[in-house]
């Protein structure tokens, strides 16, 4: 009586873990987002697995079937994209697994933030400029909490990641500015990380609507924020002490010029 869901990932078939892959190698049964999920890695199911698209299913059918199928003795799994935790509408399934008895297992999997920074050469957290990364969402028609409205957020003048925000330009843009963003802050948009057809666009906040719009991005889009993300970060004396020489730490002696 147990369940697996699963992270695949930001997309690349490669970028899923190694559990994660194990488990669809031996599930009876795979649930799988395909709006979103990257098809190939249901070739990696056993030709015998009983692989189901989601993308069409509302919440009680999806886990009606999967409680049938978990009561029939069957190997399943749930596959999501990026991570579960972030965006991934994994409690409401969660909820009614566990009323009928259903035990769940999550697996994380690589969010498309990282595979975003990743793709854009970016660390998020740099010393000595920023040490904290927001990751939230522009408000659109799922409402946010007014402790959590952007303009808020932004006011800590950090990194933010946004999801699910690749419509909401003209708002993102407005609330940051009215947090005191310069226009010129540096903005990365990744469209579709680690995917064949992944497109990145440097921009600024100034031109980041303007820019989306030359480059038709309006979905499955990451968008970051913040002088993180300033293409000429590598030119700047931004130094941590953990590879400091003089730092001592528990593996190693620091040295003094």
């Amino acid at each position: 009586m147990k369940l697996y869901i699963i992270g695949a990932g930001p997309g690349a078939p490669d970028l899923i873990t190694v559990r994660g892959l194990k488990l669809i190698q031996e599930a009876d049964v795979i649930l799988y987002a395909d709006s979103l999920v990257n098809e190939e890695l249901m070739n990696e199911g056993k030709p015998s697995a009983e692989i189901i698209k989601t993308a069409g299913m509302h919440l009680e059918e999806m886990v009606s079937l999967m409680v049938d199928r978990v009561k029939e003795g069957k190997k399943v799994v749930r596959v999501h994209t990026g991570d579960p935790a972030v965006y991934g509408a994994i409690m409401e399934q969660i909820s009614l697994l566990k009323a009928a008895n259903v035990e769940v297992e999550i697996v994380p999997g690589v969010s498309s933030v990282f595979a975003s920074a990743a793709a854009v050469g970016a660390e998020l957290t740099i010393p000595d400029l920023t040490q904290t990364v927001i990751l939230t969402r522009a408000e659109g028609r799922t409402p946010v909490p007014e402790r959590e409205k952007l303009k808020a957020l932004a006011s800590h003048h950090c990194t933010i990641a946004l999801f699910l925000s690749a419509t909401l330009t003209k708002k993102v843009v407005k609330e940051l500015i009215e947090a005191n963003w310069s226009p010129e802050t540096p903005v990365a948009v990744v469209y579709k990380a680690s995917w064949p057809d992944e497109k990145i666009v440097h921009s600024t906040l100034q031109n980041l609507d303007e820019d989306m719009k030359r480059n038709g991005i309006r979905k499955q889009a990451m968008i970051l924020a913040g002088w993180a993300l300033d293409a000429t970060i590598h030119e700047k004396e931004y130094r941590s002490k953990l590879y400091d020489k003089a730092f001592t730490h528990g593996f190693r002696k620091g040295v003094t010029s």
